[in-house]
């Protein structure tokens, strides 16, 4: 199983933090947040990953190195001269991903989620983790079907966890360069071929400072 990290984001709205630290080095919980995620996944059974970088990606790339303090492999995909978003950054890293499925994870949020792997049809291109609607984002981005599908109808129960896994046939007529990734999801999903699941766990959008300082670090019972 391979796993991307998304780490190339600027973290405008946690700015003056991001001015000199990369938001996936923001410390939650005593921990680097993309740490907590290599460990997070390790312990799912990941050991190949794939970590895009832009915004002081160099500090990224120095604590982390090729993975072997953490008992991974890394593999880095450097977006220059332009950060390419979420779309263009997954496509970009594709020839490192390799044909099956595979996992990603945006470095900028905060759970305890253990993907394991999904049970995809052939007609499948993702199969996407939604929470329930935060304060932050009230109406939603899908509704979810019994049949665990993803719809785009007007009562969107459920967010999306900025977690999922993809096929890499999801991109096959995207052209390199910069995109955003919820337009191909839109459409994948209205045509019906986007799963999901709904996790209740623990999870957080590390998007502001306000939002960064109110996770909780109290561990389980």
């Amino acid at each position: 199983m391979k796993a991307m990290i998304l780490a190339a984001g600027r973290g405008e709205r946690l700015r003056p933090l991001t001015d000199h630290i990369p938001k996936p080095m923001l410390p939650v919980c005593g921990e680097a947040l993309i740490i907590h995620h290599l460990k997070r996944l390790r312990q799912a059974g990941f050991r190949d990953f794939v970590i895009n970088l832009h915004h002081l990606g160099e500090l990224i790339e120095t604590a982390l190195g090729n993975g072997q303090d953490f008992g991974v492999r890394i593999t880095y995909s450097r977006e220059t001269p332009n950060v390419l978003e979420t779309g263009g950054g997954i496509l970009q890293a594709l020839p490192l991903l390799g044909q099956a499925p595979f996992f990603v994870i945006n470095a900028d949020i905060w759970t305890d989620y253990l993907p394991t792997p999904p049970k995809m049809s052939d007609n499948m291109l993702a199969k996407l983790v939604l929470v329930p609607n935060p304060t932050h984002n009230p109406e939603g981005d899908f509704s979810l079907t019994e049949d665990g599908r993803l719809e785009n109808n007007l009562i969107r129960r459920y967010t999306f966890s900025g977690m999922g896994w993809y096929r890499p046939a999801l991109f096959a007529d995207c052209k390199q360069g910069r995109f955003p990734l919820a337009p191909l999801l839109r459409n994948a999903a209205a045509a019906g071929r986007i799963g999901g699941e709904l996790y209740r766990g623990t999870w957080s959008d590390i998007g502001t400072p306000e939002r960064l300082a109110q996770v909780d670090c109290t561990p389980p019972d």
